[in-house]
């Protein structure tokens, strides 16, 4: 990996698309399913970030749905000289984030496997599942990618009410 002359940070619903050897697209991702696309033979990539698998009822942009997601991500690789049949992709995300609230991290896992399974792009490296959250960074050009667990989410009832640890006694003088 070399340095890095340009940095495009992604949030949700947003996707990243490239071919010089020095970029790197990165993003932070919980529930949230980040899928980086490689073709190694015409050194283009890209990455988007993928909020829910399908429309909720909720108000989400249409390119931070599943489908449509990828299909923006596929069609921009496309005109930027990738072939599909060389396609490969490493996945990431999907965490739970707030236990016992939803499983949408792992439903958008899912999704996302289930895509590319049916569109025949193998996965060939990745991380989804857990109740971390992850900073990803992916190169376009060489296909590598990083990934760095941030910790599991506090809960909100931690947030309102933390248990402060009593500060330790040394030579009987409280240290704070």
């Amino acid at each position: 990996m070399s340095a890095i002359r340009r940095a495009r940070n992604i949030a949700q619903g947003e996707y990243a698309v490239s071919g010089d050897p020095q970029d790197v697209i990165t993003t932070l991702l919980g529930s949230c399913v980040g899928v980086c696309l490689h073709d190694p033979v015409n050194h283009v990539g890209g990455m988007n970030h993928i909020l829910l698998p399908e429309n909720s009822g909720r108000n989400s942009t249409s390119a931070s749905l599943g489908v449509n997601a990828m299909e923006l991500l596929i069609n921009a690789l496309i005109k930027h000289g990738a072939q599909r049949d060389a396609l490969q992709a490493k996945v990431f995300g999907g965490s739970c984030m707030v236990k016992g609230l939803s499983s949408i991290g792992a439903q958008n896992a899912a999704f996302v496997s289930n895509f590319l399974a049916s569109e025949g792009i193998p996965v060939v490296g990745g991380s989804t599942g857990g109740d971390e959250g992850r900073r990803i960074q992916f190169w376009p050009y060489s296909g590598a990618a990083r990934q760095k667990m941030l910790g599991a989410a506090v809960m909100p009832e931690q947030a309102l009410n933390p248990t402060i640890a009593k500060p330790p006694l040394m030579n009987g003088v409280e240290l704070f």
